[in-house]
């Protein structure tokens, strides 16, 4: 991994005003817990609704794909990637470095008001699992839209159709679906690590962990094999 593409691009990408984007949900899920709890809402509902519903289903895949497709995509869009490319770097560098600043961004956005809201409903241990799911989710979720921000025009219509319709519709009407979730992988790694009974899925522990790396190391194969065809067939120019 490179540091010094990594640093410009942690500073590029908070200095941009679509990163004010970030701040909203997140405190919107603590305030929607705070408001829950004060009317004595049931932790089972705190639980579903907002923790899942909101943190994981909404929060966690809305903040990585504003993340995950800004480290690079941006740079796509306005021609600057082009003095990245003809610098002497290995193309698996730059990605690995995009990588690691939208996970780190992804994760602390969402990893951190989850840890909040969680031990807020059910206490420490429950804000823990939330929280450390939600590095693992940040991290498979940050490669896919990485991949999508190279392989396509509109990385972020395409990343909204996979969250709404995929995770949002599809994997929760259809069991077997959810082995191509995220959403569920997380789900399931928060369950785990807390040991809570207040939600959990049909994924199983080991499915989700190979596929959440599964997920991604592909999409950091694919962004890769993409930005190496960038500096061959001249589509930056």
């Amino acid at each position: 991994m490179n540091m010094t593409i990594a640093w410009i691009t942690a500073r590029g990408l908070l200095g941009r005003r679509r990163s004010w984007l970030l701040l909203p949900m997140p405190v919107i899920l603590i305030g929607l817990t705070a408001v829950g709890i004060a009317f004595d809402a049931p932790t089972i509902d705190l639980a579903d609704g907002v923790l899942v519903g909101l943190g994981v289903a909404t929060v966690l895949p809305l903040v990585s794909l504003i993340v995950g497709t800004g480290v690079l995509g941006s740079e796509i869009d306005d021609g600057t990637v082009v003095h990245i490319l003809t610098k002497p770097i290995p193309r698996s560098r730059i990605i690995l470095a995009k990588l690691a600043v939208a996970s780190v961004v992804s994760a602390v956005a969402t990893g951190v008001p989850m840890f909040v809201a969680g031990t807020m409903v059910d206490g420490t241990r429950l804000g823990l699992g939330l929280a450390l799911a939600c590095v693992a989710g940040a991290i498979a979720y940050s490669a896919l839209f990485l991949a999508l921000s190279v392989v396509t025009r509109r990385p972020v219509l395409v990343g909204l159709l996979y969250v709404v319709i995929w995770e949002g519709l599809v994997s929760n009407l259809v069991a077997g679906t959810r082995t191509i979730s995220v959403q569920h992988y997380v789900i399931q790694f928060a369950a785990e690590l807390s040991g809570t009974t207040l939600f959990g899925t049909t994924v199983s522990t080991g499915v989700a962990a190979v596929m959440a790396v599964l997920i991604t190391a592909v999409g950091t194969w694919l962004a890769t094999q993409r930005l190496r065809s960038f500096s061959v067939a001249g589509e930056t120019s």
